[in-house]
């Protein structure tokens, strides 16, 4: 009997210590798990912020590097190519400085007067002018109109020697600049003038027989800032030394003289050109006869030779001259052949060198009759 009760009691307490034992665990392992949770949250929390503040500080660190950059390529330039420096957008407007090719010219405008005499020209007594032309008649032909008339009037055979004496000189008025000569040409000459500032002041006048506008645009382009056409006509001419002086003019009325007319020499045209001076257009067609009347000869072997370039320069030359002394016929002929130049095919400007010779033989016997 007491056997049987010793037994239960034993098992009891086994029960019960195992119950208690099971208790301790489940305790520890709950508070276990407890702190480990704990340090989980803590953990995290602590990660949470610092990857916060570590992106904050990557940020303000990404800002100091980038935004100086930034503001300063929007606010201060607007360049958009390599080396491009680009232009300040709040600039302050400043005027454009003054270029070589922009000139202290002034002109005014040139009322309506009568008919010009060389007399007209004594109004521009005092004023120099440079005239740079290769053709002695041509040269002939403007000191004759301005003799006596106070003006001086230096002389340049091309456009180089133009170029040397504004090295030393350049106290003139207007230069009058032959667009086709030796060495250095017009339009050279006259691009290197308008290079240099010191000679802003002074005018340059393309003198020239290509009326094309072609032409006249190229003049322009390299600086001419008026044209006087081949033959000179004294109003023209005229004309430009009132538009750029600030004298008065003095209108006065004269009459021409009437002289020969045949079917190759107008005299009164060339007279006028002359400025009615016939002893002065004796003087012209004397020199004319002496430097032109072997010209077919000169012509007709540089257009067998096919130097048609040397030959447009001689007639070139020509259609000047005739139509200052006023041979319509040899100047219409000279004009043809010069046309004709292009015509490599036909070579139609043999055949009109035979008319050349004719009217120029003609023109020779008409002047000597009148001379």
């Amino acid at each position: 009997m007491l056997n049987e009760y010793l037994n239960e009691i034993i098992a009891g307490i086994a029960i019960i210590t195992t119950v208690v034992i099971f208790l301790i665990v489940k305790i520890k392992t709950t508070q276990t798990s407890k702190t480990n949770d704990e340090e989980q949250v803590l953990e995290f929390e602590y990660k949470t912020e610092h990857k916060h503040e570590k992106e904050l500080i990557e940020e303000e660190t990404t800002n100091q590097n980038d935004e100086p950059e930034d503001e300063m390529i929007e606010v201060g330039f607007s360049g958009s190519e390599e080396g491009d420096f680009g232009e300040e957008i709040e600039s302050q407007e400043t005027p454009l400085e003054e270029t070589p090719s922009q000139h202290i010219i002034t002109r005014r405008d040139v009322p309506s007067h009568a008919k010009i005499t060389k007399q007209n020209f004594c109004e521009f007594s005092g004023e120099r002018i440079l005239v740079a032309e290769d053709n002695l008649i041509n040269q002939k032909v403007l000191t004759g109109l301005l003799a006596g008339s106070g003006i001086e009037v230096i002389i340049a055979n091309d456009g180089q020697e133009a170029l040397d004496i504004l090295e030393n000189d350049s106290d003139f008025l207007m230069i009058l600049m032959d667009a086709h000569m030796p060495r250095v040409d017009g339009f050279e000459a006259t691009r290197a003038i308008r290079k240099e500032e010191k000679y802003n002041h002074i005018l340059i006048v393309a003198l020239s027989g290509d009326t094309a506008a072609d032409d006249i645009r190229k003049m322009t382009e390299a600086g001419m800032a008026e044209h006087l056409e081949k033959p000179l006509r004294m109003e023209t001419l005229y004309d430009i030394f009132y538009a750029y002086t600030g004298q008065d003019k003095t209108e006065e009325e004269s009459d021409y003289i009437e002289v020969v007319m045949t079917k190759e020499l107008n005299g009164d045209k060339g007279l006028e050109v002359c400025g009615g001076d016939e002893e002065f257009y004796r003087e012209i067609l004397s020199e004319f006869i002496h430097t032109y009347e072997n010209s077919t000869q000169e012509l007709g072997e540089l257009l067998q030779n096919e130097e048609l370039d040397k030959a447009g320069k001689l007639l070139l030359d020509v259609i000047g001259i005739t139509a200052n002394i006023g041979a319509d016929q040899l100047n219409a002929i000279a004009m043809d052949i010069k046309n004709s130049l292009s015509d490599t095919q036909e070579k139609s400007y043999l055949t009109l060198a035979d008319q050349y010779k004719t009217h120029l033989e003609n023109l020779i016997k008409d002047i000597k009759e009148y001379m």
